[in-house]
C-alpha cells in the first residue's frame, strides 16, 4: 500500500490489485487540467502520423546530403512518454544514423569525469539525428530529489548547464529539448498498467514506486530546472502528455516545422496545437501543472 497525497487529499493506493481504484479511473485523463475530453482517434492519429513519417524521411535524407546534425533530449516525470514519442520519430528512419541513448547510472570511472562528459561523447556526428531518453538533466530532476547529488552539485548543474548548451547550438547542431508534461493521476495510471501487463512490467523500478511519494518534490525540482535553463538559444518545449497521440504528432511537428530541408511540405506538416505544445515555463505555468 502506497500513501499519496492528490490535490490536497490523503489516498492510499494498492498497485498489485488489478482494479484501477475508481478516483483514478475517472480523473487520470483529465488530470493536470488536461484540455481534450478524450484520446485522438486511432484513424486520425495514424493518417497524420504517416505524413509526418513521410516528411521525417525526407529530412534524414537533407541530412545525409548536408551532413546536418541534430540533437534531441527528452525529459519528464517517469511514464510521461518519452520512450513512445522517439519511437514515433524513430520508426522509418535509418537507425544506423538515427539513434537513440538511454544511458544507465554512471561507472565509477563516469562518476569521477566531467559531469556532461559521458553525454558529449554520444553526440551526433555529420548526418546523425540523435535522442536521448533522459540526459543531463538527470541533475536537475531524479538526482537532487532522490539523493544521487547533492544541493551544491545541483546547484552548480542549474548554474553551468546554460552555458554548455550555448556551445551545443554554436556548434550548429540543431538542438531540442522537450519536457513531456503528464498529469499525476495519469502517471499512477500508466504505473498501474505496467504493473499488470507481463509485456511492460520491465518497465516499472523501484525508484518509479519510490517517486509516487514524492510528486511535490518533483514537481518543485522542475520549476527549478526550467526557469534555469530555459534560454533563448536552447529553449524549453513543453508537450502535454495524458493523450500520447496528440503529444507525439505535435513534438514531431514541432521538430519539423523548425528546421529546413529538400522537398519540405509545411501543409502536409500542419500547424502545432497550441493547447499541447508551448514554450517554456510560462507555458508550464498556464497549464496549472
Amino acid at each position: 500500500m502506497i500513501d499519496l497525497t492528490l490535490d490536497g487529499k490523503a489516498r492510499q493506493l494498492d498497485l498489485d490489485d488489478p482494479k484501477l481504484p475508481e478516483w483514478i479511473e475517472h480523473t487520470a485523463f483529465a488530470s493536470g487540467d488536461y484540455v481534450y475530453d478524450k484520446k485522438l482517434k486511432r484513424s486520425l492519429y495514424e493518417k497524420e502520423l504517416v505524413a509526418l513519417h513521410l516528411e521525417l524521411v525526407k529530412l534524414q535524407a537533407h541530412q545525409q546530403k548536408s551532413g546536418q546534425r541534430i540533437l534531441i533530449i527528452f525529459e519528464g516525470r517517469d511514464a510521461a512518454g518519452k520512450g513512445g514519442t522517439i519511437g514515433a520519430f524513430r520508426t522509418y528512419l535509418n537507425h544506423r544514423h538515427a539513434r537513440t541513448l538511454a544511458l544507465t547510472k554512471p561507472t565509477e570511472t563516469e562518476q569521477g569525469q566531467w559531469y556532461y562528459q559521458r553525454y558529449v561523447d554520444h553526440f551526433p556526428t555529420e548526418g546523425e539525428f540523435i535522442m536521448f531518453d533522459r540526459s543531463w538533466y538527470n541533475r536537475g530532476g531524479v538526482e537532487p530529489v532522490m539523493g544521487f547529488c547533492t544541493p551544491e552539485q545541483n546547484s552548480a548543474f542549474l548554474a553551468q548547464t546554460p552555458a554548455f548548451e550555448k556551445m551545443i547550438v554554436d556548434e550548429k547542431i540543431a538542438f531540442f529539448k522537450f519536457w513531456l508534461n503528464v498529469g499525476q493521476e495519469m502517471q499512477i495510471k500508466r504505473f498501474h498498467d505496467r504493473r499488470h501487463n507481463p509485456l511492460k512490467s520491465w518497465k516499472l523500478s523501484p525508484i518509479d514506486l519510490k517517486a509516487l511519494t514524492k510528486w511535490d518534490d518533483y514537481t518543485a525540482a522542475r520549476n527549478a530546472m526550467l526557469n534555469a535553463t530555459h534560454t533563448d538559444h536552447a529553449p524549453w518545449t513543453i508537450v502535454r502528455s495524458n493523450d500520447k497521440r496528440r503529444a507525439r504528432l505535435n513534438a514531431i511537428r514541432h521538430v519539423l516545422n523548425s528546421l529546413d530541408y529538400e522537398g519540405k511540405n509545411t501543409g502536409a506538416i500542419g500547424a502545432v496545437d497550441d493547447r499541447i505544445l508551448g514554450q517554456g515555463p510560462d507555458f508550464l505555468n498556464s497549464l496549472g501543472a
